[in-house]
């Protein structure tokens, strides 16, 4: 399995669940990925992604997008892409 890091998180609302995260690649709906660092460590599906409250299905590198998230992370949480 090929791990590539996609991004970190750059804050988390505790109220809604969402992870904000800046991106360095390019991430999709339905891809993989895996928060790792600050006492996060698991792996969950993307169901759908967000730029200021606008569903996308793709982002690019450079872009902060919201990921709702199954735990709490923290900032400067890693995001590792994960394919097979």
């Amino acid at each position: 399995m090929d791990v590539k890091k996609v991004g970190e998180v750059h804050s988390y609302d505790e109220f809604t669940g969402y992870a904000y995260i800046r991106l360095c690649a390019v991430l999709k709906c339905g891809d993989t990925v895996h928060f790792l660092g600050h006492g996060s460590d698991f792996q969950q599906p993307v169901a759908a992604l967000q730029i200021e409250n606008d569903a996308i299905v793709q982002a690019n590198a450079g872009d902060l997008v919201a990921v709702k998230t199954i735990k709490p992370v923290k900032r400067s949480t890693n995001i590792y892409i994960l394919s097979t």
